[in-house]
């Protein structure tokens, strides 16, 4: 039974392929490669990954059905959409504690063979009389004289992948090249703020705020919403270091960490740069697009990712009061940077690319260009449209020294003008 069950699904997918041959010839720039697509499928065959399925869906109106026309009118439809999505998807994220202070654990001046300062901060966090702390580790280049600009890691595997001593060096992290190119490169673990772990998760930092063993309000924060509050915790640091040049600090990161970066950087308006490396559904891809995961899908396998009112619209998606190309919205008009990975199906390419694109008419109140639909661009041959950028890389899903250089990149025509 299973191989003819097998022949049925192998069956299907190249009827699937063949059948999205007009939708793909339709289309400019980066497509599935249909091997790509055949072995996805056949490996999650009850989701879709073929484009010539995707239903029509119209997203939620990014201005709300109001006549916007100024930075000034969106403030207040701003403010709407941070409110949508504290309420629906992440939860609320609460400010600063009682006392927060920065306990230097470590500094060599001398790190990566001179070429480097590192500092190894603890952020410690005091609140009703109870403490929690995290580290940062920061390399600053020694051949910037002054302040310098930092990319800040969200790093959701382990600490080794960030390895101050750099005995080891994961090319997940490239610190060196970063710092060669005159960048300060620092890394949270996100693990220390919130466990990655359904039961466990309330463990950290959320605990120090709400100690309650009550049932979480449907709007409770998580663990998406508490590794984005370390990010804004490292940026307070940041601004108490006369190294760091905090008007210029880009927020990096990859998967579920590049969810939490989007949501970080749409709430805290400090970071410059804001990078979603392959964030998927729930981040950069759009919810209502029927490719890759879905949104009963992932709070069924990291319901303690999101707060508990996202849950039920996993059966009734389309009722969502907003979509993901209103949380890059938020961003606007700071820079906002978008990647994909050809063979990471999963988290859905050209739906980050679409949600991009729909982003436009926030940016374009700043008088950017927009983005359309059709320009997604061809492997490796990033599209870069002012302050918003986008590629698409070979490879499978994950965090490389090619996606880093490109990030690097596009700061230096930002910020090195």
């Amino acid at each position: 039974m299973r191989t003819v069950g097998n022949r049925i699904v192998r069956a299907a997918i190249a009827c699937s392929i063949a059948s999205s041959a007009a939708v793909i010839a339709a289309q400019r720039g980066w497509t599935a490669n249909p091997e790509v697509v055949r072995r996805t499928t056949e490996a999650r065959p009850q989701f879709n990954f073929d484009e010539a399925r995707v239903a029509p869906s119209s997203l939620p109106d990014l201005f709300g059905g109001k006549p916007i026309r100024t930075p000034a009118e969106w403030i207040a439809r701003r403010a709407e959409i941070l409110e949508l999505f504290r309420a629906n998807v992440y939860g609320r994220s609460p400010g600063k504690p009682d006392t927060l202070r920065f306990d230097m654990r470590d500094q060599d001046d001398r790190a990566m063979g001179g070429a480097a300062t590192l500092k190894r901060v603890a952020i410690v966090s005091r609140r009703g009389g109870r403490e929690h702390a995290f580290e940062l580790i920061l390399f600053l280049p020694n051949a910037v004289r002054g302040r310098a600009p930092v990319f800040l890691f969200l790093n959701n595997r382990s600490t080794a992948d960030t390895d101050p001593s750099r005995t080891q060096k994961s090319p997940f992290w490239p610190a060196e090249d970063l710092v060669s190119r005159g960048y300060g490169i620092a890394a949270i673990t996100n693990g220390e703020l919130a466990p990655d772990d359904k039961d466990r998760f309330r463990d950290g930092v959320i605990g120090l705020f709400d100690r309650s063993e009550a049932r979480p309000a449907a709007d409770a924060w998580a663990a998406l919403s508490a590794w984005g509050w370390g990010g804004s915790r490292a940026m307070d640091y940041f601004e108490s270091d006369p190294r760091v040049d905090p008007r210029h600090v880009a927020l990096v990161g990859h998967s579920r960490g590049g969810k939490a970066a989007l949501w970080a950087g749409a709430q805290d308006e400090r970071f410059a740069l804001v990078v979603s490396n392959e964030s998927g559904e729930g981040g950069a891809a759009l919810s209502r697009r029927n490719f890759g995961e879905t949104l009963a899908r992932i709070n069924e396998a990291f319901p303690h990712w999101f707060a508990g009112a996202y849950t039920p619209f996993g059966s009734r998606v389309d009722s969502l009061p907003l979509d993901q190309h209103m949380l890059l919205a938020l961003i606007a008009p700071r820079a906002l940077y978008v990647a994909s990975a050809d063979e990471d199906l999963w988290s859905d390419p050209r739906g980050e690319f679409l949600s991009l694109a729909a982003s436009s008419p926030a940016y374009a109140l700043y008088g950017a260009r927009p983005i359309r639909p059709d320009e997604m661009p061809p492997l490796e041959t990033p599209l870069v449209a002012g302050t918003r950028a986008y590629h698409i890389r070979r490879g499978m899903h994950d965090l490389t020294p090619y996606d880093w250089a490109r990030y690097a990149d596009f700061a230096d025509r930002l910020w090195r003008k």
